[in-house]
């Protein structure tokens, strides 16, 4: 029996490559640059399982392009907001994504944040790289203690309670969290979490903001200049879950302006390209979207995907199926 015809369109790490090599036939990207429109309906029309990742951007154009031949999208990554999933469905393609394997880095990296712009690690850094640390005194780069403060979390899944068992546990922070579906209460109960009403009450008050909710039509610009404008001037904004659900704008106008206090970024409305503000503002720390980045998870993540593949031509059901 033939392999299944499969293009991967990102270098993945080399054990997923060579399980690829041994279960399909694959096509690998050895130069590791992302696919253009045209190279995507190209792969389309060539494969009967196409591998992206949130590079690629699978419009209704590319979905629907003559003579198709994929039948099967396995996304590395667990957010699929670069796949037009209603048209994909509209065709009869699967989808596939990787949550959980992604869990547990994703929350550290929020942690990593709310601990580096608080403490105001980064500007530190960047004075020592530069030779300008003159030495230890009372007032240098005094920051905002995190031990004890309120965590507001926007999207309380796999991910949003990740972070508030690190910050809860870990640093005895309350939280507090809007999401909107009904949570057990064994979870609630052993983060001592309160839900509150609205996502304007968490902005309210927390010093914290952690946005951890999926991209959809519904949050896109969720955190927009009149929620800016609720969060107190002391306060935080995280962001490891998708760029678009932050105005980037109105954002950079709440630091300008000293609205909050700094924010957290992992991820932007058009990665790679952010506004120079968030690269050049001191009480902003960046990250070149590293939620996911330990050889470990990328390694669960690209098994994950192969797995839902190998499920999807088994005529079995997919462990992680999106439509």
């Amino acid at each position: 029996m033939s392999k299944p015809v499969a293009i991967v369109t990102r270098k993945w790490p080399k054990a997923c490559e060579d399980r690829l090599k041994e279960l399909f036939d694959v096509t690998l990207n050895e130069t590791d640059t992302p696919f253009t429109s045209e190279e995507l309906k190209n792969a389309f029309q060539n494969c009967d399982v196409l591998m992206p990742t949130v590079t690629d951007k699978i419009n209704a154009e590319v979905l629907s392009v003559e003579n198709r031949r994929v039948n099967m999208i396995g996304n590395f990554g667990v957010g699929f907001n670069h796949i037009d999933i209603e048209k994909a469905k509209e065709l009869g393609i699967t989808v596939s994504n990787t949550p959980s394997v992604l869990t547990d880095c994703t929350a550290d990296i929020a942690m990593s944040l709310i601990l580096m712009v608080a403490r105001r690690v980064g500007e530190g850094e960047r004075e020592l790289r530069a030779d300008k640390w003159t030495g230890w005194r009372p007032t240098h780069l005094l920051g905002t203690k995190v031990t004890g403060k309120k965590l507001g979390v926007i999207g309380f899944g796999r991910i949003g309670q990740a972070v508030a068992k690190r910050a809860h546990h870990g640093f005895n922070m309350e939280i507090l969290f809007w999401d909107p579906f009904d949570i057990p209460e064994n979870v609630t109960k052993n983060l001592n979490a309160q839900k509150l009403s609205t996502i304007e009450d968490i902005c309210r008050e927390s010093d914290f903001v952690s946005v951890n909710c999926p991209a959809t039509k519904e949050t896109f610009h969720l955190m927009n200049e009149n929620r800016f404008k609720l969060m107190k001037n002391s306060a935080f904004v995280i962001n490891t879950a998708r760029g678009d659900i932050i105005d980037e704008k109105a954002l950079v106008n709440a630091l300008k302006n000293n609205e909050i206090a700094g924010a957290g970024l992992d991820v932007f409305e058009t990665e790679p390209n952010l506004p120079s503000e968030l690269k050049t503002l001191e009480n902003v720390v960046s990250f070149p979207h590293l939620g996911s980045a330990s050889t470990e998870t990328r390694i669960a993540m690209g098994n994950t995907a192969i797995d839902n593949s190998l499920a999807f031509f088994a005529n079995e059901e997919l462990p992680n199926k999106v439509v």
